[in-house]
């Protein structure tokens, strides 16, 4: 038996050598990788058929060695050494190398490797083209990564989720903290300035917003009385309320009222239009109108018109307003009336884009608000109209209130002038010129009649309840 030692680039390129110099029955001694690529050690009982090459040629020293060790222990084979070279593991053939189910012979066995290094190249095209590895060799692999995302994606959820109920748990504690230490120092304070807490109180109920109830509660004097005390912090707060008098009807141009629906924009228009027909005259009068949205808007403005004696023109968008402004500009007083939507409509923003143009820029624009309205709703009101940038605001329907704080804190609040002031639906008796005196006054009047009424009665139940 010989031994034979072959270097190929890859496991097929040494075992085509193998096969081409010691033919399909040599054993397979040995296969490890080397630098130059795969070392193979076969045996083979017959001579080698070709010559050897230049590179097997100079390894031919160490197999010749190896061999004359394998003859020496053939030659010498006593019982022991009989004995030793049975208890010895044999030399594994090529189907032992394998394995049972692997060929027997060393061609089935370049079969199967033409057949893997085919299948290989086949699956690293495809990864190239793809640009991912090989699912069949990473399907495990992906498996398991896959649920260790899952299950550091539910674990992370639900730290999220227990972070989430955490920051709830404290920010209810902390609204719970802060009412209890602002009732807390609301009470101390009480203890210590009696009257400024029931006067504070008093403000509130008749409408006044807290915050301005406790700017002008700081201005009170401390010596002052009850009554003293009160009629003080009325005069402060008339003299914070913004007036502009009748500045409509005395200044000439454009004046556009807009507002909410079902604020009275288009009967205050109307009592405008008669008291300036009144005073200028009819010819110096005209109305317009840009409510292409609400049924018979038009009409209802031609008919006041018509009464009053005046023009009354329609405009569909802003080009046609300028247009008629353009016509009209002789008239002493142009008063335009416009479509009433809600503040979350989205039409409303595009009638106000229309009065913000360059066209309309010479038009005077003035909020209309109902006096009984809550005053979050007439803060979300003015916050909606205040970028086109109005004059002043009228308040409406003062005949209908139970109190008229609301209104006054938001006039104040937001430093808006008050024009008017309307309390009914006679055309044009039923409208006057604001004045602060006049609204503070009718503000108390009005806390006096319904006010200190309803006070009264709750703090009769107050007892009977926890009784």
């Amino acid at each position: 038996m010989k031994i034979r030692r072959f270097i190929g680039r890859d496991m097929r390129e040494a075992l085509n050598m193998v096969k081409k110099e010691l033919g399909g029955e040599a054993v397979i001694m040995s296969n490890k990788k080397v630098t130059d690529g795969i070392e193979i050690v076969a045996a083979y009982d017959s001579p080698a058929k070709p010559t050897l090459s230049r590179q097997e040629t100079n390894q031919t020293g160490p197999a010749q060695d190896v061999m004359q060790s394998v003859k020496h222990r053939q030659a010498s084979g006593t019982g022991s050494g009989a004995q030793s070279m049975a208890t010895k593991k044999p030399i594994p053939s090529l189907s032992e190398i394998i394995g049972d189910s692997g060929p027997d012979s060393l061609r089935e066995l370049l079969e199967k490797q033409n057949g893997q290094t085919t299948q290989q190249q086949l699956a690293n095209g495809r990864n190239e083209n793809n640009g991912h590895p090989s699912i069949a060799g990473q399907n495990q692999p992906l498996n398991n990564s896959v649920g260790t995302a899952h299950t550091a994606k539910a674990a992370t959820d639900t730290n999220a989720q227990a972070m989430a109920d955490i920051r709830s748990e404290l920010h209810s504690l902390r609204n719970v903290l802060q009412f209890q230490i602002s009732g807390l120092l609301k009470q101390e304070q009480n203890r210590h300035h009696p009257l400024h807490g029931y006067l504070t109180s008093r403000l509130e109920q008749m409408g006044i917003s807290s915050k301005i109830a406790n700017e002008v509660m700081s201005y009170t004097p401390a010596d002052a009385d009850e009554r003293q005390a009160w009629l003080y912090l009325l005069k402060l707060l008339a003299n914070r309320i913004n007036t502009s008098g009748n500045a409509i009807l005395n200044e000439q141009g454009a004046v556009a009222l807009v507002g909410p629906t079902g604020t009275g924009k288009t009967t205050t228009i109307a009592k405008l239009a008669a008291r300036a027909a009144q005073k200028y005259g009819a010819d110096q009068v005209a109305l317009v109108t840009i409510d292409s949205y609400r049924i018979a808007a038009y009409e209802q403005l031609a008919t006041y018109g018509k009464i009053i004696g005046c023009a009354v023109k329609k405009a569909q968008n802003a080009q046609e307003l300028s247009d008629i402004l353009f016509q009209l500009r002789n008239k002493r007083l142009v008063l335009i009336d416009t479509a009433g939507f809600g503040q979350r409509d989205s039409r409303l923003i595009k009638q106000l884009d229309t009065l913000h143009q360059d066209s309309c820029a010479n038009i005077k624009k003035y909020i209309v608000m109902q006096a009984n309205t809550q005053h979050k709703v007439m803060e979300q009101t003015l916050n909606v109209f205040n970028h086109v940038a109005l004059q002043g605001c009228i308040f409406t329907k003062l005949d209908e209130c139970y109190s008229l704080g609301e209104a006054i804190s938001a006039a104040i609040e937001h430093k808006l002038a008050v024009s008017y002031v309307t309390d009914g639906q006679r055309v044009p008796e039923d409208i006057k010129v604001a004045d602060a005196k006049y609204l503070i006054s009718t503000a108390a009047k009005l806390y006096k009649k319904y006010g200190l009424i309803h006070t009264e009665k709750r703090e009769q139940d107050i007892p009977a309840m926890a009784v």
